[in-house]
């Protein structure tokens, strides 16, 4: 499904990333791997994959740039992005502080901007490729939480501009859309209070995702066979919306 495409793949030392990955490997792609930190976990991935592995903070621009176009001076094409590094914030509205605020838009939002502004051009010049952003039902309006203000306004805020990026970049073969998880079982999930927990499996399936199923979805966007598709947000969430 993704043979002999480089997929650049953020945020895959853990969760949703790291089993993405591992699939994007598995039907063939060549897989650079990306962590904000040189972490064990990182290391450990790239190995198994033998992949490539970049380390830059996806909320410093001058870093993403730089990082990525040292892969591309060293001849290597990437035909999808997967923008899947990202942080939670909690917080009573009332509480959340200015710098809360902009931390979470400079890796949600900001972070995916960079991202693009790095491989787009490359991707122009080659008249093709692929890229999903993960966003989240907490961009929804029967999704959003007060406690969780700031991170449900920055996946909105990823929805909005994959809609704007796809219709901006269609015209040069480049397809842009988003997916949407609702809960899924990564390490986040195991801090969870029974509140949270409880919120999270109100859904049809009444379960968690796992990781692997956000993957799926991801690698099939990035691939050939989701070539109709475009600006669209994939709601992954066992039914999390719909429940409401």
């Amino acid at each position: 499904m993704l043979n002999g495409k480089t997929i650049l793949i953020t945020g895959a030392s853990r969760g949703i990333g790291r089993a993405t990955a591992k699939l994007a490997k598995s039907y063939g792609a060549n897989v650079i791997v990306h962590g904000k930190t040189d972490s064990e976990n990182l290391q450990s991935i790239a190995r198994e994959l033998g992949a490539e592995k970049v380390v830059f903070d996806i909320g410093n621009q001058e870093q993403v740039l730089s990082s990525i176009n040292k892969l591309i001076d060293k001849g290597i094409h990437i035909n999808g992005l997967a923008n899947i590094a990202g942080i939670v914030y909690a917080s009573e509205p009332l509480d959340v502080k200015d710098e809360d605020w902009i931390n979470v838009f400079k890796t949600n939002v900001l972070g995916i901007m960079h991202t693009c502004q790095a491989v787009i051009p490359e991707m122009q010049k080659m008249k093709s490729g692929k890229i999903v952003n993960v966003a989240s039902v907490r961009a929804y309006a029967q999704g959003t939480l007060a406690s969780r203000l700031p991170y449900c306004v920055s996946k909105a805020s990823v929805v909005n501009m994959t809609v704007a990026l796809a219709k901006e970049y269609a015209k040069d073969g480049i397809y842009i859309n988003s997916v949407s998880p609702g809960g899924v079982d990564t390490d986040i999930a195991k801090t969870w209070d029974e509140e949270t927990k409880q919120r999270n499996t109100d859904v049809l399936l009444k379960r968690l995702g796992k990781p692997e199923e956000i993957g799926e979805v991801i690698c099939f966007l990035l691939s050939d066979k989701s070539d109709y598709v475009i600006g669209q947000d994939y709601l992954v969430d066992g039914g999390y919306l719909v429940n409401r």
